[in-house]
């Protein structure tokens, strides 16, 4: 079986028009508790980056590339860089990282995939959903892994 590549993913539905699929927006209700903005480390891909670049972002200013070179959001204060602390929402909700829109299904230590407690809200993950985006989120960390290893991430 071929690689995972973002390419790969956005044929299976994830296309660059912000339009997310249903099963990636799923039943979750947000409490807008600003924990999963906190103290951020949310994994961006190639796709994350230049949609939030056409939207007039620099790269320098939003991705935090750690001594693994995986790219993540930067944190300013202790939140992610695109937290609006007045709105209490994300400043590019509709562009959001991959990662933010499947969250607060998450990976455990062993692979696993999860919900997170720490969301106040994850009791309103259904089964359905952690398993529909435990599957994207196993695709979007297969073509983190790939980028970074084929130095493909972008860093102009």
């Amino acid at each position: 079986m071929a690689p995972v590549s973002f390419h790969n993913t956005c044929l299976l539905g994830l296309l660059p028009s912000f339009n997310y699929p249903a099963d990636l927006i799923g039943s979750m209700r947000c409490s807008h508790c600003e924990k999963c903005c906190s103290d951020t480390e949310m994994e961006l891909c190639n796709a994350d980056i230049a949609r939030l670049e056409r939207n007039g972002h620099n790269r320098e200013d939003f991705v935090n590339r750690g001594a693994d070179s995986i790219p993540r959001l930067r944190n300013i204060g202790g939140y992610c860089f695109f937290y609006d602390h007045g709105m209490k929402r994300c400043r590019e909700y509709s562009r959001r990282p991959l990662g933010c829109v499947i969250y607060p299904v998450n990976m455990s230590v062993d692979g696993e995939v999860m919900v997170d407690e720490l969301c106040p809200e994850s009791s309103s993950v259904n089964r359905e959903e952690m398993e529909s985006k435990g599957r994207r989120l196993r695709m979007l960390l297969d073509t983190i892994a790939l980028e970074v290893k084929q130095g493909d991430i972008r860093r102009k």
